[in-house]
């Protein structure tokens, strides 16, 4: 499977990782999109992943549903699993609503490397990948160790719009890693688009974003203000050299409406690694998005 794949949006090069006999990069159109371990989904290569799931880790703690946000009393039992177009009602074969599981929305799927993470986390995890390039999802199916449904559904369509079909209130977790070459698409990045997984979003849920920026950091400013005008509680996750400004790569954003604390455990976490990371709570991101 290794070489280059035509797909709906241009080319999908498959490589070999030289460093694990069981690793596979993904590049889209010439620009790295993913990376894979066929024997370790809970393998994340690419730094801004492996901050990604720190975070989600604090607030929904493998194991341990009952110490997560709590939900409204009515919503086990009315709202049930996200179906396949997102809406909710339609539950698997013996689905139990006295059973809490992880509801998550992957907007920008590649190779679904956070996907199988969560499911590794998270096994009885019910998450929707939206993904622009339908060629690109049926070969990621064929090539990877992918969960099939309830667990895991891959949808093709545009981020925007499948978000605007979810039913309120039917996620957990809502992760948009969407990018056209080096650039996440600008109308996934406003008030409207950023409104919509808010409304997505159940109590105590939470939105993460990867925001590819450079040495001026002007996405991430403009990301960190628009998420902070949705959500009453944010955060950022990067390195110290791409938040002083030094050199082009992730920032890593979160809103909720619940606090996004950074304990001790989390900045632990976020300090291994080859690319140790810092956390910037509300406070600071604030700050950050006015230009101090």
């Amino acid at each position: 499977m290794a070489g280059e794949h035509p797909i709906d949006t241009g080319t999908a090069t498959l490589e070999r990782d030289p460093y694990s006999s069981t690793g596979w990069l993904l590049k889209v159109n010439g620009v790295p999109s993913s990376h894979v371990d066929l024997a370790d989904p809970g393998r994340l290569d690419f730094e801004y992943m492996r901050w990604m799931a720190a975070l989600i880790t604090e607030r929904f703690v493998p194991g341990r549903p009952g110490e997560w946000p709590a939900r409204p009393p009515r919503e086990e039992a009315e709202r049930g699993d996200p179906g396949a177009d997102g809406a909710a009602g339609a539950r698997p074969a013996g689905y139990d609503a006295g059973v809490r599981f992880l509801r998550a929305a992957h907007l920008g799927g590649g190779a679904c490397s956070m996907a199988r993470w969560i499911a590794a986390e998270y096994g009885d995890a019910r998450q929707l990948v939206v993904e622009l390039d339908g060629r690109l999802a049926e070969l990621v199916r064929g090539w990877f160790d992918l969960p099939r449904s309830p667990q895991l559904r891959i949808r093709a369509g545009e981020a925007g719009a499948e978000l605007a079909r979810m039913a309120d209130a039917s996620r957990d977790l809502v992760i948009r890693d969407v990018f056209a070459g080096d650039r996440t698409p600008v109308e996934l990045t406003g008030g409207e688009f950023t409104a919509q997984a808010a409304r997505v979003l159940d109590a105590g849920g939470l939105y993460v974003v990867n925001c590819g920026d450079g040495p001026a950091l002007e996405n991430a400013r403009r990301e960190a203000g628009m998420i902070g005008s949705v959500f009453r509680h944010t955060a950022v996750v990067a390195d110290a050299a791409m938040l002083k400004g030094r050199r082009r790569g992730n920032v890593v954003i979160a809103g909720s409406e619940a606090p996004i604390p950074g304990g001790p455990t989390l900045r632990r976490e976020l300090l291994g690694g080859g690319v140790p990371a810092q956390f910037w709570d509300d406070a600071r991101v604030r700050a950050f998005a006015g230009g101090r």
